[in-house]
């Protein structure tokens, strides 16, 4: 059985881990390991391909990379979780393929993107072979496929000697997936995966592509980011995430602005305003949810910078339930989980990542962690839903090469 269009994760992963892996696939050591992390996004859900302004961070679960060219033409592509699944492809082929790559199936194509993508911008990479690890958690809205993405993008333009700064390593992720994986993604998991830091959570503004570090020290206030994963795995090629970018694209197009971040930057009035004139209900639904989750980041990025969880917490919430209402990516245990862990006392609650399944982030007081743990695990058990799983997010490095033998 062929493994999903991402990694499974293992409980962990680190240098050591490949390197070993990779000796024992390849029967040499690697040349270069890269590692990228997931992430998680606080608030900011569905702006990134609208032009708005998003909050992640990156967490302490990563992807490693580890590569060594062949001097042939043939990518040989692993991974550590199905060691006797194989992608291959002849690096010829990749190269020719043009502005309009034949779509690849499988986790493997993230890796052949990344490969493609950089050969579009005149970075060619040798015939190599490759083995990934992994312990970001796949389907469950962290950015799998980014942190895969990332972690290649480094690795493969140290093999290729290509001196790329870290925000142009994340479009260049993000041409793979979306023009050759097939997934119509925004940048900011690619942003966040190559450019948070340790420590802070980065405001990225995709239109005009501003980023500032905001520090994160929710730990110091007796406080902490809990991420629940469902279980409930979500699927992004099949057209749901397309529909919604869609939809956003054509509200834009009848309110006459190029993105919708050009409503929102009217001002929560002026804007409201503006959105009551789409009279196609969808439409209007989709506008208010992100021109209102624009807002909110901005005021989440206030609240960050003056440490006041209370009111980060109400935003949290309230980037929830437009999702749950006007945007419609819920779930039924999205919801739940937001409504098990608000009330057990978590100051707020959402769902992270694309929706239609995936994890929910909340913050709560660190005493309160494992009272809230234990009835999210009672209540998805009295409801019959897979078994969720929790763990506490720790903001973490961005992508950034590892010493192959240490």
């Amino acid at each position: 059985m062929n493994p999903p269009a991402g990694i499974p994760p293992r409980p962990t992963a680190d240098t050591a881990d490949i390197v070993s892996a990779f000796t024992a696939t390849f029967r040499r050591e690697p040349s270069v390991v890269w590692s990228a992390p997931g992430r998680v996004n606080l608030i900011g859900e569905h702006v990134d391909y609208n032009g708005g302004p998003v909050l992640p961070f990156a967490i302490q679960h990563r992807c490693y990379l580890a590569a060594a060219p062949t001097g042939e033409r043939t990518v040989t592509v692993r991974s550590a979780q199905f060691p006797a699944d194989t992608t291959t492809a002849d690096i010829a082929d990749l190269r020719a393929a043009g502005d309009s790559p034949a779509r690849r199936a499988g986790w493997g194509s993230y890796v052949l993107g990344v490969i493609w993508a950089l050969g579009q911008v005149g970075v060619y990479v040798p015939g190599v072979d490759v083995l990934v690890d992994s312990s970001v958690p796949v389907g469950a809205g962290l950015s799998s496929s980014a942190a895969l993405e990332c972690a290649a993008v480094g690795a493969f333009c140290d093999l290729a000697d290509a001196d790329i700064e870290g925000p142009q390593r994340a479009v260049i992720a993000q041409r793979a997936e979306n023009d050759f994986v097939g997934v119509p993604c925004g940048l900011m998991d690619q942003m966040a995966s190559t450019c948070a830091t340790a420590g802070h959570a980065l405001l990225y503004d995709t239109y005009n592509h501003h980023k500032e570090q905001i520090p994160l020290n929710v730990s110091d206030d007796g406080y902490e980011f809990l991420i629940v994963d469902t279980g409930a795995a979500h699927g992004l090629v099949d057209g749901e995430y397309a529909r919604r970018r869609t939809a956003c694209e054509q509200a834009a197009r009848l309110l006459g602005v190029k993105s919708l971040r050009l409503v929102a930057d009217l001002g929560p009035q002026q804007s409201a305003h503006l959105i009551t004139a789409i009279t196609d209900t969808t439409l209007r639904h989709r506008a208010r949810h992100v021109v209102t989750e624009i807002h909110r980041v901005h005021q989440a990025a206030d609240a960050l910078k003056h440490g006041d969880w209370p009111r980060l917490g109400t935003l949290m919430t309230a980037s929830h339930n437009s999702l749950r209402d006007d945007f419609e990516v819920s779930s039924p245990q999205l919801d739940t989980a937001v409504q098990t862990l608000l009330n057990a006392g978590a100051l707020g609650a959402r769902l992270t990542g694309a929706g239609f399944g995936g994890s929910v982030v909340a913050l709560i007081a660190t005493t309160q962690t494992q009272t809230a743990a234990h009835a999210i695990t009672t209540t998805f058990k009295n409801a019959r839903y897979t078994t969720p799983t929790t763990t506490t997010a720790i903001p973490s490095q961005g992508a950034h090469r590892q010493t192959p033998h240490t």
